[in-house]
């Protein structure tokens, strides 16, 4: 019993990084359509933005957290108008193979400025371990946790109680009729990046914290499985992003506490194929018919 309580906590805390870049890749998708490979590679941004002032400024966590945040953002809403926006009335081929290219020079880009090699994160905060009857949780795994369900729940507040949040949802309905009343599209869709890659880049200082290792190519993988999280809860819905995200961070979890670590990212795939041809719209997504 205190084995599956270790490997519930362990697979909550990393769950709860992939809901949060899972939810940047369903709400540009929910938006604009678009599948945003290069958000995995606003998160590793995010995570190198997080070493260098905790390194050189020795900001704490939280003004550590902000600037992640406000780098991701930045960056989601360049990549936004340069790389997306010029390619809007454009195939969605067209877009998707662009996206994919972004991806390539945002890791390639960090290679040749800070080089290759993986680095050890910055200990912003010392960790404590805490015994709870057997069952070991470290005050590391408390303060992610906490913190993404804090940016969870904001999430949440903005897109349901603001008046930016009515327009995401209008435009992702119908941009054409939401421009007829008043709503700026552009606005819309770069403060929808800005929100999704604000997130991305929170992921990436928490994930430095949890593994203790950052490098130019670590948004590769974990951007995959978040895709394969939002895929799972029904990308496009952001309750189903969460979820995903936690359900991948489990199944993980799980394969590795059975001694299969080295098929843990093969499963994820797995999942995502079994999804694809048995549940196409996800737990919590819409079946909609594609023009052809």
């Amino acid at each position: 019993m205190q084995t599956v309580l270790q490997q519930i906590i362990n697979a909550l805390s990393l769950g709860s990084i992939y809901a949060l870049l899972a939810l940047g890749y369903s709400m540009v998708y929910g938006i604009i359509k678009l599948i945003n490979f290069a958000h995995g590679d606003i998160y590793m941004l995010g995570a190198f933005a997080a070493y260098y002032v905790i390194s050189l400024w020795h900001f704490n966590f939280i003004t550590a957290l902000l600037t992640a945040m406000i780098v991701g953002a930045l960056s989601g809403v360049v990549i936004e108008y340069f790389a997306y926006r010029p390619l809007r009335k454009s195939p969605r081929i067209a877009v998707l193979i662009t996206a994919i290219g972004v991806s390539f020079l945002l890791e390639n880009g960090m290679s040749y400025l800070v080089g290759s090699n993986a680095r050890s994160f910055p200990q912003v905060i010392e960790q404590v371990n805490y015994n709870l009857g057997g069952v070991l949780i470290s005050n590391i795994q408390i303060l992610i946790l906490v913190t993404a369900l804090i940016l969870m729940v904001l999430l949440q507040l903005i897109i349901k109680k603001t008046k930016m949040g009515r327009a995401m949802r209008a435009v992702s309905v119908d941009p054409e009729a939401a421009e007829l009343v008043g709503v700026n599209v552009n606005h819309t869709i770069s403060f929808t990046f800005a929100l999704g890659s604000a997130l991305a880049g929170a992921a990436g200082i928490l994930i430095g914290m949890y593994y203790n290792q950052i490098d130019p190519l670590m948004g590769m993988t974990p951007g995959i499985k978040a895709f394969v999280a939002a895929v799972l809860g029904g990308i496009g819905s952001v309750p189903g992003a969460s979820l995903g995200g936690f359900l991948i961070g489990i199944l993980e979890t799980f394969f590795q506490s059975i001694g299969l670590s080295a098929y843990k990212d093969a499963v994820v795939y797995l999942v995502l194929i079994v999804i694809l041809l048995f549940l196409p719209a996800g737990i919590f997504g819409k079946n909609t018919e594609e023009k052809v």
